[in-house]
């Protein structure tokens, strides 16, 4: 394949972020160790509410992206316990929409889905993120992708291997999207994302980065907050790309994708958002946890928890 960069700008270097390891121990490797025991106790009070007695269970269903935060960081409200699942967002919300799921609490990395397919009279974002090129650097690849000075050119190498996610899916695949269609304008680079995308490239959101740890791919389209949960290093794009700054809300909103179903979602700032369902007091105080502390919950991990938040939207009931 045949790029010509003669007069492309050279404003394609990147900064490289490495996310340190909590108390001197990779928190990877903590997170791995107790993730599949905190997922395990959670799945097994569900059920809870049929046992008189019983402390009642709060079900979440959750963007992929909070899956590591809602199943080893949050600490639900005394008296209640939480059962979360996870998947990429989109698919969340056809779930909810097509009745596969019931649950009392619905978590999105992207609200506009709560118009459609969704469509629900009210909810509140509480946290925001920023895309990245999250790389192994235990990898000849991933070695690629850090000495680079253009993060496109590095993941065109040949012996770079990317991984994404799908953007029929989820956000963060559709938005990998709307960051290479950003960046063909911000480089001057009209085939950038004809000639980096390929279908097998494609893995679903929870598992994205664990092909790190398999060897499967050396570089990621991930959110920050899935390279520093998972303690690898990132190249962070400029705001003009990774969709993560209000500032260039307008520049973001040129960019746009249509889900399987025709729902045309639009580019923005990363903004995630939560509804409920359910109006029972357990609900009501998980709900309140989630969105009332997520400075302390999601900061962290990479997220970022703005001071406008918790923002409310739509016809929201008494929080009383």
């Amino acid at each position: 394949m045949t790029r010509d960069r003669r007069n492309r700008p050279s404003r394609t270097n990147a900064a490289v972020k490495t996310s340190e390891p909590a108390n001197g121990s990779s928190r990877r490797a903590f997170l791995a160790s107790v993730g599949g025991v905190a997922a395990t106790g959670l799945a097994a009070t569900a059920g809870c509410l049929g046992r008189a007695g019983a402390t009642p269970t709060v079900s979440i269903l959750a963007a992929g992206s909070l899956q590591q935060a809602l199943t080893t960081e949050f600490e639900a409200p005394e008296g209640t316990r939480v059962e979360v699942e996870a998947h990429g967002s989109a698919r969340v919300a056809r779930m909810v929409a097509d009745d596969q799921r019931d649950p009392d609490i619905v978590a999105l990395a992207d609200p506009t889905l709560f118009d459609a397919p969704l469509s629900v009279p009210w909810y509140a974002t509480f946290a925001n993120n920023a895309l990245v090129v999250a790389y192994n650097p235990q990898t000849t690849g991933g070695t690629r992708v850090a000495e680079a000075t253009s993060w496109p050119d590095a993941l065109l190498d040949d012996d770079v291997s990317l991984g994404r996610t799908d953007p029929d899916l989820d956000p963060l695949g559709y938005r990998t999207r709307f960051a290479l269609a950003l960046a063909a304008d911000y480089y001057d680079w009209p085939a950038l994302a004809d000639d980096l995308l390929r279908r097998d490239q494609i893995y679903p959101e929870t598992q994205l980065l664990a092909q790190f740890d398999a060897g499967g791919i050396d570089a990621a389209f991930v959110y920050r907050s899935m390279a520093v949960e998972r303690d690898y290093p990132y190249l962070e794009l400029p705001a003009e790309i990774n969709l993560s700054d209000p500032e260039h809300a307008s520049a973001y909103a040129s960019v746009s994708y249509t889900l399987p179903e025709g729902v045309t979602v639009r580019g923005g700032p990363i903004r995630y958002a939560a509804t409920r369902r359910t109006d029972a007091t357990a609900a009501k105080s998980v709900f309140e946890a989630l969105v009332g502390t997520a400075g302390e919950l999601l900061e962290p991990s990479g997220f970022t928890v703005r001071e406008s938040h918790p923002h409310y939207f739509g016809d929201v009931p008494p929080r009383t």
